[in-house]
């Protein structure tokens, strides 16, 4: 077994700074180990090489002395520590570039990005065509490291300071790109064009390619070495972050760990995610981190949705300026270490699916992103599949009772296909906007859900859903009407199809004397078409999830858990009275015992992390677990439980959550 496989890492990187290269290795390692890390990522070579390089066209950083990289591979093995090689080839120092100009980005006007001397080079030239795999060769061939993680890989366009350049220009992506599509490079990035949505695919199919590259050499050295990028094509470990960015926009996504988690562990059997959380607030500001509490919120994320941990600062902790997240991250790394033999090989036993838009033209992210937000808030047990994946990942969903669809446009045939099987199997779809409403997707659209596309509208401003069926739609005894905004697809449902949430059309709104005169059309919000011997479509052409992960109105929520609530029984699992500030994760291990997380973001108001508000007493009841022998929490926080063995259900009732709790649930014979 391959050592990333346990997925039990606990991560440090100290992302280095070229002067770094003459710090202390003995007291880097001790303060690694402070951390009860067991693998360490360190810089080897790319913009700066960490080691005495005998290669032309790689830049030794000047403050080296002696050979950093091999001291710190040594030292960090004795230490018990596996060491991850960092790369990064999306720039190099800027006396390459004037050697080697054809190696690098160039702009629509044929410039450079010189940023502080470092030059942005390109996927397509020969730096990273062919010299990058001389240097990871090189690197490989001297020490013998554990994995390597290549930063920034594919097409950087714009700099540390946020300035973005367009794509790149240079002779090597006009030639390419011409013998791929037979078309000239597009002009700027319009979605009208068609050469920019084969754009789009070029950059998929070109970076796919560099990654066949690296890992072919990697591999044919050593197959125990682990391939780490921010990509899941031929990598062992996907590697993404939870950080922040102060010109981010709002809202802020408080889920960004467990997403980053789930995406990744629930699709892929064949490897793991390594989810880093950041500590700095920007780019910028590189020396001070986020809230703590955002800091451990991110970690038990980590782990609670099945990843190890993973944690970054800028420099070495010997002058790092800004100490205060640091103990927090020490005690959850310590926690994880102690109870290790919990995490890592979770096991879903969710019934209900949520696809992932990915893919060379993907969209539909913040549709996703609310969906996601309303099945965490309402404690819904859920999976996530990326779209890409789905073909691969179809022989094992008929498990799913329901996929969910949010807002994806576009598909490939294949994709289709398996979505087409997994419904003639009886697994039902939830699809939501403009989902399958594309021409060349019309004979889906009808076979799935009975549904003809009639017009769209850009914009449904001013516009109301009617809430007139108030079993289907429980919650909204005082409330008739419900706003929507943004995209909306009139569609037409056939006989197979009950129709649901009649659309109130848009009428005057202002002065409020002209306020009146709305009339119900002949759309509707939501469609159930029920075929036998099959599973049930319902389309809801609308943007329920971006409505919510915009504005946060529970209506929007509302409507759509119901339309989930006719495909699937919810609670059939699980039931809690955890408010939707708790975070919850249950699963079962390998040997069928369940563990049960909470994780109190109470502390969240919208944009500051502070400490969380106790909560508490928590119930949560487990249906059909089966016999149990014990219930701990590993935390220490004070639990009661009892089994009913009728029934196999299992009640827990954890007295206060502070922060987080694990608990785990150990079957065989027993009481309360």
């Amino acid at each position: 077994m391959p050592w990333w496989e346990r997925n039990n890492l606990r991560l440090i990187q100290t992302n280095l700074r070229e002067v770094d290269a003459a710090a202390d290795v003995d007291r880097l390692i001790a303060d690694v180990k402070e951390y009860s890390a067991n693998v360490l990522m360190v810089n080897a070579g790319g913009i700066f090489a960490f080691y005495p390089t005998e290669l032309e066209y790689h830049y030794r950083t000047p403050y080296l002395k002696g050979d950093f990289l091999g001291e710190v591979v040594g030292k960090a093995h004795r230490a018990g520590m596996r060491v991850i090689a960092r790369f990064d080839f999306s720039k190099a120092h800027e006396s390459i570039f004037a050697r080697r100009p054809e190696w690098f980005y160039r702009t629509k006007d044929g410039r450079e990005i010189n940023y502080h001397g470092i030059v942005h080079t390109c996927l397509n030239g020969g730096y990273q065509q062919e010299y990058s795999l001389r240097i990871i060769g090189e690197v490989l061939d001297r020490y013998p490291v554990d994995g390597v993680f290549f930063n920034m890989f594919g097409y950087q366009t714009s700099d540390y300071s946020g300035n973005e350049y367009g794509f790149c220009y240079c002779d090597n992506c006009r030639r390419r790109f011409r013998e791929m599509f037979g078309l000239e490079l597009p002009a700027s990035a319009d979605p009208a064009d068609p050469a920019y949505a084969k754009y789009r695919e070029f950059q998929w199919i070109t970076a796919r390619d560099m990654l066949d590259k690296i890992h072919a050499a990697v591999k044919s050295r050593n197959r125990e070495i682990a391939i780490s990028t921010y990509s899941d094509h031929k990598v062992d470990i996907v590697r993404n972050e939870s950080n922040t960015k102060l010109t981010r926009p709002h809202p802020v996504w408080p889920y960004s760990a467990s997403e980053n988690v789930k995406s990744i562990e629930d699709t892929f059997h064949d490897k793991l995610i390594s989810n880093c959380c950041i500590n700095a607030v920007d780019l910028p500001y590189r020396y001070m981190g986020v809230s703590r509490h955002e800091v451990a919120v991110r970690l038990y994320e980590n782990i609670a949705s099945g990843s190890g941990l993973d944690f970054c600062i800028n420099g070495v902790f010997a002058d790092y300026p800004d100490r205060e997240n640091l103990q927090t991250v020490k005690e959850i790394f310590r926690f994880h270490r102690d109870h290790e033999a919990y995490f890592g090989e979770l096991r879903s036993t969710a019934d209900i699916a949520l696809v992932k838009p990915m893919g060379s033209r993907a969209y539909g992210g913040r549709e996703y992103l609310g969906i996601f937000k309303m099945l965490k808030e309402s404690h819904t047990l859920f999976d996530v599949i990326c779209q890409h994946h789905l073909p691969e990942r179809e022989g094992d969903m008929d498990r799913y009772r329901l996929v969910i669809v949010p807002d994806i446009r576009h598909w490939e045939d294949r994709q289709l296909e398996a979505l087409r099987r997994l419904q003639e199997r009886g697994v039902r779809l939830l699809a939501t906007g403009w989902s399958f409403t594309r021409p060349e997707h019309a004979g889906f659209l009808k076979d799935a859900f009975d549904a003809e596309a009639a017009e769209f509208w850009p914009d449904a401003d001013a516009a109301y859903l009617h809430v007139a069926d108030k079993r289907t739609f429980p919650g909204f005894a005082e409330r008739d009407w419900v706003f929507i905004a943004g995209e909306f697809a009139c569609v037409r449902f056939g006989p197979s199809a009950d129709t649901h949430l009649p659309l109130v059309l848009p009428s005057t709104y202002g002065p409020p004397e002209k306020a009146y005169g709305h009339r119900t059309g002949e759309f509707y919000g939501a469609g159930v078409s029920r075929k036998s011997g099959r599973g049930d479509g319902i389309l809801v052409p609308w943007q329920a999830g971006t409505l919510y992960y915009r504005h946060g109105y529970e209506d929007h929520k509302r409507l759509l858990l119901s339309l989930v609530d006719l495909a699937v029984d919810r609670s059939a699992q699980m039931s809690t009275d955890a408010p939707g500030c708790v975070e919850l994760f249950w699963n079962r291990t390998p040997k069928g015992e369940g563990f049960l997380q909470l994780l109190n973001l109470s502390g969240f108001n919208g944009v500051t992390w502070a400490q969380p508000l106790p909560v508490g007493p928590i119930r949560v009841r487990l249906k059909g677990f089966g016999a149990v022998s014990d219930v701990t929490a590993l935390k220490g926080g004070g639990i009661a439980w009892e089994a009913d063995p009728a029934t196999g259900d299992v009640t827990i009732v954890l007295e206060r959550l502070l922060d987080y709790e694990a608990i785990a649930v150990n079957q065989g014979t027993g009481g309360t």
